[in-house]
């Protein structure tokens, strides 16, 4: 086995027995020392964490979204999460080339909840079907991070009222107004663009980004705006003009609002921060 790789075996375990009380313990699938898998109802057996965790919950299965979770979460007697996978935070970074960030949460695609449900779906205590929840715990996770890297999994914020076809097209929208936010962007030209009405593009947008469409746009053309002024000798009206704006003045009150100081202001405070590097 190469050196750094994971030693995989096949454990698992029901923890029962005086220290546990009378409450349900979730089904334990060490993987490795570096990948532990959480199955069914109940709450966690913590010994058997790898070092510091990475947790992923994926509520029960049918709900489409994934969390990462903070390892306090998982001191309740009981947690809903079907299945939790947690992984160390290293070997994440060096199996996958990422950890995502505390807190994230993402809506779920179908083929990822269909492995989450065959997960789940293991009868039996022998061998055979640890070595199968095994097998399946670690496709559950390779296919999670495939998706994550893809650009597969639109980042939750709420609860949304969008099937999962139209989540995938408002992540689309959103793609193109970050890409193509110095284009005349109008939201009927993007709904059509997308197959989508107005009113669905416009309530898409609230749910998953917590913005509307104008607010997108506006976002993305401030944050080039901030870039160019820390890092050019560009005058601010041009940069305001690149930026989309045609008004300095409007410029100046629209950066003022976002950053909570002028253009002029931000590119002072750059140039102070180089001229004392």
């Amino acid at each position: 086995m190469m050196r750094g790789q994971p030693e995989f075996s096949v454990a698992a375990y029901t923890t029962t027995g005086p220290s546990c009380s009378a409450m349900t313990r979730k089904r334990t699938v060490i993987i490795s020392t570096e990948v532990t898998c959480y199955i069914g109802r109940g709450a966690c057996d913590l010994a058997a964490l790898p070092v510091d965790p990475l947790i992923l919950g994926f509520g029960d299965i049918g709900e489409p979204a994934v969390g990462v979770m903070a390892p306090r979460a998982l001191d309740a007697e009981a947690h809903d999460d079907l299945v939790i996978l947690a992984i160390n935070r290293a070997a994440c970074q060096r199996l996958f080339g990422l950890v995502p960030k505390r807190g994230g949460r993402w809506y779920l695609p179908a083929d990822l909840r269909g492995v989450g449900r065959a997960v789940v779906a293991v009868e039996g205590d022998g061998e055979a079907a640890t070595l199968l929840r095994t097998a399946r715990s670690l496709e559950l996770l390779c296919q999670l991070f495939a998706a994550l890297k893809a650009g597969r999994m639109v980042e939750a914020h709420g609860t949304t009222t969008l099937s999962e076809r139209e989540i995938a097209l408002v992540a689309a929208a959103h793609e193109l107004v970050l890409e193509g936010w110095q284009d005349k962007l109008t939201v009927d030209g993007i709904a059509r663009r997308f197959g989508l009405g107005k009113a669905k593009l416009t309530r898409g947008f609230r749910e998953l980004y917590q913005c509307t469409v104008a607010e997108a746009v506006s976002e993305r053309r401030l944050e080039n705006a901030r870039q160019l002024l820390a890092q050019s000798d560009l005058p601010v009206a041009v940069v305001g003009y690149r930026s989309g704006y045609t008004s300095n003045a409007s410029f100046t009150r629209a950066f003022a609002r976002r950053f909570g100081m002028a253009p002029t202001e931000l590119r002072r405070r750059a140039n102070d921060r180089q001229g004392a590097a």
